[in-house]
């Protein structure tokens, strides 16, 4: 019988990345003989909700609380066990973990997973993690962790591929999905390898996918062109109003000019994105006070299916020959603005990104004319 006890303990933000704005990793660390081994809980957390151990200011804390403590317990136990055995190795600790829940399979994995990460989520992403469980259970084809591999990983998008869903929408509502719950297996002892590096799957991320905006003259024959018919006037100056503010539709919809504050004498609209809830701040241009004072401050909002089935006509009627859709507003207004030379940290707060590497994925496409006009302006 061993008498020395490893000592368990849970910590956070080891590698000092978190803010209120980005999330760091909850760990376990089991300290034995002078060494420590740290076991992945896959629970992250912004910086003011962990305090002295303790999990804080967080609506799921009820979920976390006993994902935390059942892992414990179960820590716990192994190493009683192996007290028991008369022989204590920590850095086995995980393969033991993951016989002892050897019980589970990978869909109750997911359900499992996702319950934690759906709560406190806006109603859009929370549809997103039911409609990729739904498919993953109708398509059959992965149910133990044993099915996780690259040939399974490969006739799932091939499924997908054959049920008409285009690049950018498999790989951003169903692999990312996928893939996120292999990582956190791995991390928690489930799985030994993540198949998804050793396969490519194309995330399309190319002019049919993300990289959708008018370039400067473009935006400007639109926004000057004379439209046929009223209703089609107004959608095209809703469109003008959410690019030059880069909002999504769905925060679009929930526009409201009460909101709008004055900073040092500039109106600035403040709120938070319907789809993850993170703040945004943007300052309002002339052009788009405009509008607004245009409708009273009431934008003249219509459904987003109507919307972007108006905005191709207003597309033809500007002479602009392009599949023109509501999220080609953000895309334009976010684009134009880095051409503009606003700072990547600025944009990424208009937009209310976790963090500038997502604005520096999709709206970091400088136009040719951009690039031309920074190298004249060198003095070598």
């Amino acid at each position: 019988m061993i008498n020395k006890q490893p000592q368990v303990t849970f910590i956070f933000n080891r590698r000092k990345n978190a803010s209120l704005t980005v999330k760091s990793a909850v760990e376990m660390r089991i300290t034995y003989d002078y060494k420590q081994k740290y076991i992945a809980t896959g629970i992250m957390l912004y910086i003011n909700q962990w305090k002295k151990g303790k999990i804080v200011n967080c609506p799921d804390i009820i979920q976390i609380s006993s994902t935390l403590d059942k892992m414990l317990t179960d820590v716990r136990q192994i190493i009683l066990d192996m007290m028991d055995e008369g022989n204590i190795d920590i850095f086995s600790i995980p393969r033991r973990l993951s016989q002892k829940r050897k019980n589970i399979n990978f869909l109750d994995y997911c359900h499992q997973r996702f319950d934690i990460r759906k709560y406190g989520k806006a109603s859009r992403s929370i549809d997103r993690y039911n409609l990729f469980l739904k498919v993953l259970k109708e398509w059959g084809g992965i149910r133990s962790f044993k099915d996780v591999n690259e040939l399974n990983l490969i006739v799932f998008d091939n499924y997908l591929a054959n049920k008409g869903i285009c690049l950018y929408t498999k790989w951003h509502n169903y692999h990312r999905h996928l893939n996120s719950v292999i990582l956190d297996a791995i991390n928690e002892g489930y799985m030994n390898k993540n198949p998804y590096k050793n396969i490519c799957i194309d995330k399309g991320r190319d002019i049919k996918s993300l990289e959708k905006c008018l370039t400067p003259e473009e935006f400007h024959k639109l926004k000057t062109a004379k439209m046929p018919t009223g209703s089609l006037e107004k959608v095209r100056d809703v469109f003008v109003f959410q690019t030059y503010t880069c909002m999504s539709y769905s925060d679009l919809s929930e526009f409201d000019s009460k909101r709008i504050q004055k900073v040092k004498g500039m109106s600035v609209y403040v709120s938070s994105r319907v789809k993850t809830n993170k703040p945004f701040t943007i300052p309002l241009l002339s052009q788009a006070l405009d509008i607004l004072h245009k409708y009273n401050g009431e934008l003249p909002i219509i459904s987003n299916a109507k919307y972007n089935v108006y905005l191709k006509v207003v597309a033809q009627s500007s002479g602009i020959d392009k599949p023109l859709s509501t999220h080609w507003a953000r895309h334009t207004g976010a684009t134009l603005l880095l051409n503009e030379g606003i700072p990547m940290q600025i944009v990424s707060k208009i937009c209310g990104h976790s963090s500038t590497k997502i604005t520096e994925q999709v709206y970091a496409k400088l136009l040719d004319e951009t690039v031309v006009d920074a190298i004249q302006d060198l003095d070598i």
